[in-house]
């Protein structure tokens, strides 16, 4: 099995500790709420939703082109906020992934703001299967739309 890496940094004027609270700790009812398009509903099978080894199906909107994945929590740190989950079932697996694996970390900056570093790593079957530049573009252009709907989301609504 053969593994795809790639780093991505969005920088943004949200204070850290907000953005994590956000793209963390409150994702599975934040993004349905404000992109109901891309993911309809998150249902947790196992675990308290954000604790390491909880799993959850994550149902896509009707602007999907995938119906659902199954998501793993490997491992969440508040205080350092970090988190790293794993896609690990479904049709956004292509039958060519045998998974997907994040690592995100929202870094403060001296402005005030923070950087939300993210590496992905894609996980190929065996050795006759290959993921293309596009397909890995496609994905980085979603989470940055995610990552930017979240953000405008956190300013128009400072009290969050």
């Amino acid at each position: 099995m053969g593994g795809i890496t790639y780093d991505m940094e969005i920088p943004s004027s949200i204070p850290a500790s907000k953005m994590f609270k956000a793209i963390v700790l409150d994702a599975d009812t934040l993004i349905p709420k404000i992109m109901p398009h891309a993911i309809k509903n998150v249902e947790i099978l196992e675990g308290d939703g954000t604790c390491a080894g909880t799993v959850k199906i994550i149902h896509f909107g009707e602007g999907s082109k995938f119906k659902s994945v199954k998501h793993r929590v490997d491992a969440l740190d508040a205080e350092n906020m970090t988190h790293s989950y794993s896609i690990i079932e479904g049709d956004a697996l292509m039958g060519v992934v045998e998974s997907i694996t994040y690592h995100i970390k929202i870094v403060p900056t001296e402005d005030g703001g923070c950087i939300c570093k993210n590496r992905s790593i894609y996980n190929v079957k065996g050795d006759g299967h290959e993921i293309t530049e596009d397909k890995i573009k496609e994905g980085k252009e979603k989470a940055m739309a995610m990552f930017k709907a979240i953000e405008a989301h956190l300013h128009a609504n400072p009290d969050y």
